[in-house]
């Protein structure tokens, strides 16, 4: 039997913010774009570089997934 159980229903919920997670949410997508548009101007157009961006945005949308599964 395994042991490490996952909340399926914790993971596939929509989590309303609560308290100031909405503003910890905001600052996230704000430090993301920063780096994102970081990236697009120092790179060159690229696969590379739509790698990175794309790894950003994955980032930032686990970063608040974090806060709203894990509050």
């Amino acid at each position: 039997m395994n042991e490490f159980r996952i909340d399926l229903d914790n993971l596939f919920s929509y989590h309303a913010p609560k308290g100031d997670q909405a503003d910890r949410y905001q600052r996230i997508r704000e430090a993301g774009k920063a780096l994102a548009a970081t990236i697009t101007e120092c790179c060159p157009p690229s696969a590379d570089t739509t790698a990175a961006i794309r790894k950003v945005r994955e980032a930032v949308m686990t970063a608040n997934a974090a806060i709203a599964c894990g509050e």
